[in-house]
């Protein structure tokens, strides 16, 4: 997950994602007390949404950009920098718990970071989470492939997005028993005229990497266009989330 957040504009513009997180937060049944290791953790604002339920939180990201903002907003909460796929903890924690993460780790590294996952927790420790499932974003990833081609580059989908089955499985794998599955549509309305436009400026930079800078504005001008009729409704730009939130605990 190699990626150069504007971390102030992320968490200016895109608030929803640490917002929807709520739901998934809602999933901890751990007593108050518990700790809880908030994995990918960005801007902080779920690390201290989870603090404010009575959990002994620790926040971790890969990003040193996110992490000085979660440290300014939330002085009093412990911020660690570290990779989700070969972390390790002084203790074990009674909860892992993740939001919008881990489509952003290649599918090759997902056992590691399930592997770290189960290392982390307290024997019958609880994992929550949420990332993109199976389809998410799939008009947007369809325009730009097509605009993209148009122009004569290669799309490629910087995104792991599983189906309940296959991500299942690999918990099994890592030694978790699932409890809780759902795959679930989620239009998600973006801020502004240009909302569109500046979520894939914000999270479609790897693919652009072999665009020349000059053409970057038009492929992204005529990709938008090509989705006006979709995905822009009642003023508003939405883009086309699917969601996979899932519970397990460590055997």
């Amino acid at each position: 997950m190699n990626i150069q957040w504007d971390a102030e504009k992320y968490t200016s513009d895109f608030s929803f994602v640490a917002q929807y997180g709520n739901d998934v937060a809602a999933l901890i049944d751990a007593p108050a007390g518990s700790s809880v290791l908030d994995l990918g953790c960005g801007s902080g604002a779920l690390t201290n949404t989870l603090q404010a339920k009575g959990y002994c939180v620790i926040g971790m990201d890969g990003s040193q950009e996110q992490l000085e903002i979660a440290r300014q907003n939330y002085p009093d909460i412990p911020f660690l920098q570290g990779d989700a796929t070969d972390f390790t903890l002084k203790e074990p924690v009674d909860v892992v718990f993740s939001n919008a993460v881990f489509h952003w780790i290649d599918r090759e590294k997902q056992p590691a970071m399930l592997q770290c996952v189960y290392n982390a927790l307290q024997d019958n420790g609880q994992f929550v989470f949420e990332m993109g499932g199976y389809q998410n974003n799939r008009i947007i990833h369809t325009a730009l492939a097509d605009v993209f081609q148009k122009h004569g580059y290669p799309y490629t989908i910087p995104f792991y997005f599983p189906s309940i089955g296959e991500y299942a499985a690999l918990l099994e794998q890592a030694g978790f028993l699932v409890q809780y599955a759902l795959l679930f549509d989620r239009p998600t309305p973006l801020k502004g005229e240009d909302g569109l436009k500046d979520w894939i400026k914000m999270f479609l930079k790897t693919p652009f990497s072999v665009v020349p800078e000059q053409e970057r504005e038009t492929i992204m001008d005529e990709a938008v266009e090509q989705m006006r009729p979709v995905l822009y409704r009642t003023d508003k730009w939405f883009a086309d989330y699917v969601r996979l939130r899932m519970k397990a605990v460590k055997l």
